[in-house]
């Protein structure tokens, strides 16, 4: 019995003025202006599931938007590790937890869950900065167990989104890792990369970095509700063309790949970024696991609904029949016709235009590490 009631959620009501809404755990007042996720349910380890319902009076409720907040948190660490065959890195870094870009397909959302916070909206307005992981980064590279190797920034959520200029963590954690001369592989959507061309051009110029920047779609409408936080599609081009006058090695990440929505558009995304200065493409499937899938399904049924039955089926049949596949080697890819059509195009187009796959690896010969404790200091 007591396996039984571990299981069970009790339910908070919250009572409140007025007509009933469009979603139980939002209240009616709120307005969603530029959010990704329609939506807030509990996060899976919550043992509270909250639930807002009319409690009769029909009293209005002043209308307000829905505002970001941002909560500090002492890092204990900065370097995660991971042991993924799927993945062409062993370590990272993320400055921040939440993003509010508020990318609706997110793979990361479910992370929010481990903060007790909801997947859906908090995921992109109840963010989590981790001022002094830059401090923290320095003591960890200077470890004498510490063997050099790339470290990816940006593989959870962006480090350069909107609250980036108020925290300026990422611009920390790029000092520490061009003031030592450590390889680093930055993935983003975000325009404030450029901000930061006075570290990053030099370490290009030493082998040190490069950058994969994220363009799903070219239709700037289908952008704004996909990804509402984001910048545009043609402002990520204009990133791509600065960066590489720069010197920085770009990558054009076309991820994820919708399909049934947005694969008609891999060829010309690629030529896109061909033509701003892009040297590499690589692209990945939709996968939405856990929380991500209703999500979706709940912005698909609301945003394209004459499509929504379409692209769900064509993510079923790339992932065996399911909303997502987790098996290493197939969830970043898919399987079956559709999934093989994609990659071909996708060969063929990197081959017309002349795009590597393969970049050449990042320099790791010239790490010095920082110094440590009883180190004997260099005269000059």
């Amino acid at each position: 019995m007591s396996q039984v009631r571990a299981q069970l959620r009790s339910v908070l009501v919250v009572f409140y003025c007025g007509g009933m809404e469009r979603d139980p755990t939002l209240r009616p007042e709120l307005r969603l202006k530029a959010r990704g996720a329609l939506g807030n349910a509990t996060g899976r380890y919550e043992a509270v599931q909250r639930v807002a319902l009319d409690d009769g009076w029909d009293l209005p409720e002043e209308e307000r938007l829905l505002q970001t907040e941002v909560r500090l948190e002492r890092p204990r660490s900065a370097i995660s590790w991971n042991r993924s065959p799927d993945l062409p890195f062993d370590r990272s870094v993320n400055p921040y937890r939440g993003c509010e870009h508020g990318c609706v397909y997110c793979f990361a959302r479910p992370s929010h869950a481990w903060l007790n916070l909801s997947p859906g909206l908090d995921f992109e307005t109840r963010l989590i900065a981790r001022p002094g992981i830059d401090a923290v980064l320095e003591r960890e590279i200077a470890r004498k167990s510490y063997a050099v190797a790339p470290i990816a920034l940006g593989t959870n959520t962006d480090p350069y989104q909107p609250c980036e200029v108020e925290h300026r963590l990422m611009r920390g954690v790029l000092e520490v890792l061009a003031r030592w001369q450590h390889p680093v592989a930055i993935t983003t959507k975000g325009t404030l990369v450029e901000r930061d061309l006075d570290l990053l051009a030099p370490m290009a110029r030493d082998g040190l970095v490069r950058v994969g920047i994220s363009v799903t779609t070219l239709d700037p409408a289908l952008s704004r509700s996909m990804e509402p936080r984001a910048p545009l599609p043609a402002r990520r081009l204009q990133v791509i063309r600065r960066l590489a006058e720069a010197g920085v090695p770009v990558r054009v990440m076309v991820a994820p790949v919708v399909p049934g929505l947005t694969d008609p558009e891999l060829d010309a995304i690629l030529a896109a970024a061909k033509e701003a200065g892009a040297v590499a493409a690589s692209w990945i499937m939709l996968r939405l696991p856990l929380e991500v899938a209703p999500l979706m399904q709940q912005w698909l049924q609301a945003r394209v609904p004459g499509r929504a039955a379409k692209v769900m089926a064509r993510i079923r049949e790339v992932h065996g029949g399911r909303d997502y596949d987790p098996a290493w080697g197939r969830r970043m890819r898919g399987e079956g016709i559709w999934a093989e059509l994609i990659a071909r195009r996708f060969d063929a187009a990197v081959a017309r235009l002349g795009l590597a796959v393969a970049q050449p690896p990042l320099r790791c010969d010239l790490f010095a590490p920082p110094p440590r404790a009883g180190d004997q200091l260099t005269l000059f």
